[in-house]
This record gives structure tokens, sequence and C-alpha cells, in this order.
């Protein structure tokens, strides 16, 4: 198994590197597969392994951060065409011809559904883009639900806790992929949230909030990609078999 970057940007800016074996290790370190000559990028910054059909990437604490399509992760499963920032320096991964592929594939896919008019299929595509487009972030917000004074969010290595009462734990033993892809579905929905939230409005006093229907669109859009989620969990056959 090998894999392609090409460095868009950053002082290694127009190298590609080729043909890389599976699994390597990302950073500025000689001892790296694609050593980079970027000095933001940490000695061992990032690595890419193979678990069953997938790339998974993973920040090994690097200093300043790995993101993918401008979000920062920890860990994320890659697909071609995909863009990594490590430090100063911007990689593409895959080949040409293999991002062609992907592009193609997802040309296919955006075809309506038999049964739902291509208006239809438009709408509800458009909804659920806005619904998930990442957006800005601002680092000091302080969100906490349903929490009491006397309460405060805390964590140990195996839930997480409002004050002492534990929250529904989070699954462990988990497989990089199957960790990678429930990071992925998590962050979605979590910048979808973020979006849909970006224009609210509050009183003066604090007593109340409003929020614009069109906003509120994408709050319910988001309610509905938890369902679906919540329902393929069970019944994983609906994904291909119901089309509602």
């Amino acid at each position: 198994m090998a894999v392609t970057f090409q460095v868009l940007d950053g002082i290694d800016k127009g190298r590609v590197f080729r043909d890389l074996p599976v699994p390597l290790t990302i950073g500025r370190e000689e001892g790296n597969i694609l050593r980079l000559n970027d000095e933001r990028v940490s000695r061992y910054h990032a690595k890419v392994q193979v678990d069953g059909d997938d790339f998974i990437l993973t920040d090994l604490e690097s200093t300043n951060g790995t993101r993918v399509n401008g979000t920062v992760v920890q860990i994320r499963r890659l697909r071609f065409g995909d863009r990594v920032n490590v430090g100063r320096s911007l990689l593409l991964f895959g080949t040409n011809e293999q991002i062609a592929t992907r592009m193609a594939s997802a040309e296919g896919a955006s075809t309506a559904p038999s049964g739902v008019s291509s208006a239809e299929h438009a709408e509800h595509s458009s909804t659920l883009q806005q619904a998930t487009a990442p957006g800005p972030v601002d680092g000091n917000l302080d969100f906490i639900v349903n929490v009491q004074p006397d309460e405060v969010v805390s964590a140990t290595r195996e839930a997480l806790f409002i004050g002492n009462k534990p929250l529904p734990p989070l699954p462990q033993k988990l497989t990089p992929s199957q960790a990678a892809r429930l990071a992925e579905i998590l962050d979605f929905l979590h910048q979808g949230l973020i979006v849909a939230t970006d224009n609210i409005q509050a009183k003066d006093d604090g007593t109340q909030v409003t929020l614009g229907f069109a906003d509120w669109q994408k709050v319910l859009a988001i309610q509905l990609l938890l369902a679906r989620y919540l329902r393929a969990v069970s019944e994983p056959e609906i994904l291909g078999n119901d089309p509602a």
C-alpha cells in the first residue's frame, strides 16, 4: 500500500512525494518517510496508517496541530483530494488521477434518487450543505448545557460528567478506522450546529434568545441527520433501502 502527497504551499511547495509506503509519519526530523523543511512542523507531527479500506490520519500531539480541509483534527479518514495543513505547509492527498476519480464519483452520487425530483433533491442537498458548512468558531465560547451553578463539567479516562452525573460513555477499544469515522460524524454535526446558531440574537437581559427561520431550518437538518444516524446504528440496512 502506497500513497502520494503533493505540497501546495510552504517551503517545500511544488514537491511531490510519490508512492510512499504506509504506515508513514510526517515531520521535520530525519526518520520520517514524509519529511518537510518547515520549522512550524513538529519533529514527528502526524502519522498515516491503513485500517481496512481506510487511510487514517492521526495528529501526534503536534505543537501547532493538524488540519484537514481547514478543520483541526486529532484523527480523521483521508480521502483523495483532501487538503492537510501541517505547520505552514499545505499538502494535497492523492495523485491527480485518484482525485479525478473521486470527483467523478461524487458528481455521479449527486444525482437525485429514484422518486425524488431534481428540484427537491437540490433543495434538500443545499439545506444539508448549509447546515454543515464549517464556520468561524469563537475560541472563548462558554457553552454548558443544563448545568447548575454548583456543577462543573469534568472528564475521566472512562466518561464525561456534569457534576456527579455520568454522561453516556463513548465506545472503547475502537479500531483506528472506527475512531476516525466516529470523530468525523461528531465533528460534522458540531460544525453544523455552530453555523446554525452563529446568528442567534439575545435580549439585553439574557432571558430569551431568538433564531431566524433559515437558521432554525439548519438546526432541524442536524436533528434529521442525528435521527438517521441513530436509526442506522440499530438498522444498518436502512441506509441502502430507505430513501426517506
